[in-house]
Formats: structure tokens, C-alpha cells, sequence
């Protein structure tokens, strides 16, 4: 004989929506200024110092973004 078990999700209150929501927000928001941060930090290097770390100028932002995103 087969048991068949259906669980039915418990619905979010508009307090738990808003705190998700928040907590999403604030996430973003540090993805967002670790791609800043790098990006200003990678910009105030010269030329000869990008260099040595393998860089130009141009592959600023794609580094800067896989830093913060991925």
C-alpha cells in the first residue's frame, strides 16, 4: 500500500516579505559596493602596476565584476 504525503508551504506573512525583501536589498547593495571598491582601487593603479598583475585597463570592469558577482 502507497502513502502519499502532500506538503502544502506555509504562507508568508507581510512581515516575513519585507524582511526578505530587505535582506535581498542589502545583499545587492554589498555586491554592488565590492564592485566600487574594486573598480577604484584597480583604477588608481598605473599602467606598469596592472601589468604585473596580468591586467590592462580595459579588463577593469569584467574583473571588477566577476569579483563581486561570482
Amino acid at each position: 500500500m502507497a502513502d502519499i504525503t502532500t506538503n502544502t508551504p506555509v504562507q508568508a506573512g507581510p512581515n516575513n516579505r519585507i524582511q526578505a525583501a530587505l535582506k535581498s536589498l542589502s545583499a545587492r547593495f554589498a555586491q554592488y559596493r565590492v564592485y566600487r571598491e574594486t573598480m577604484n582601487e584597480l583604477q588608481g593603479l598605473s599602467n606598469r602596476e596592472l601589468a604585473d598583475l596580468g591586467l590592462s585597463r580595459s579588463e577593469i570592469r569584467r574583473v571588477a565584476y566577476h569579483a563581486a558577482y561570482n
